[in-house]
């Protein structure tokens, strides 16, 4: 499975940009499709949203498009995609936490979540926005919890922004340097390293938490 994953965001930048070559419109819609999925859809949180920002950014300059017009396509289908996943969460309610586990559905993310959600409150809905997993079920434990949509709707905006703008924009401002237009793939393992690290952390101190009360 992590060979497999490792794989796949290691030739990204070359499936991204033969879309690109192929059709713009595709690459964006390719690009689109993958990032309401991962804000929309609490059975997706798996997906590489924040490596596939930079190098989408990146792919955009290097092919010479419309960056201005991608960033407000991809704003609006993360500010959509985590509107539906409020809505489930909201007519769901408590019955998602009696789910069981799959493969790609995990009882602990939705817990660890919680705990997110319960620490920051409303600003969770933008904070979770650069952690993966969290940023899925956040939108969907918002709609649990029953907050207010109008209060939701300004978080989830400012959020969805913040997060498409600033790692698009990167990868479109850095994608135009020569070290880092050779070494896209590096870079993108490199963010998804430094994305799932809070992950790996959060883990590593509940397993030493459980063996000092072992």
């Amino acid at each position: 499975m992590i060979a497999e994953l490792l794989s796949f965001f290691s030739s990204l930048d070359d499936h991204l940009a033969a879309l690109a070559q192929a059709s713009p419109w595709l690459f964006f819609g390719v690009v689109t499709l993958i990032i309401f999925a991962e804000t929309g859809l609490v059975v997706m949180p798996l997906l590489p949203g924040d490596s596939l920002l930079f190098i989408a950014g990146a792919i955009t300059a290097l092919a010479g498009l419309n960056v201005h017009l991608f960033v407000a396509i991809l704003c609006t289908a993360a500010i959509l995609g985590d509107a539906v996943n409020y809505f489930v969460g909201s007519r769901l309610g408590m019955k998602a936490f009696e789910r069981k586990d799959s493969r790609i559905f995990k009882q602990e993310y939705l817990l660890q979540t919680q705990a997110f959600y319960e620490k920051y409150g409303a600003f969770s809905i933008v904070m979770g926005r650069f952690v993966p997993i969290v940023r899925t079920f956040v939108p969907f434990l918002a709609g649990v919890a029953q907050m207010p949509y109008r209060t939701f709707l300004v978080y989830n905006v400012i959020g969805g922004a913040a997060w498409i703008a600033s790692l698009t924009y990167a990868g479109y401002l850095f994608g135009n340097i020569g070290w880092v237009r050779n070494n896209l793939s590096l870079i993108v393992i490199g963010i998804v390293a430094v994305s799932v690290l809070p992950i790996v952390i959060k883990v590593w101190q509940e397993h030493r938490r459980s063996k000092r009360s072992s």
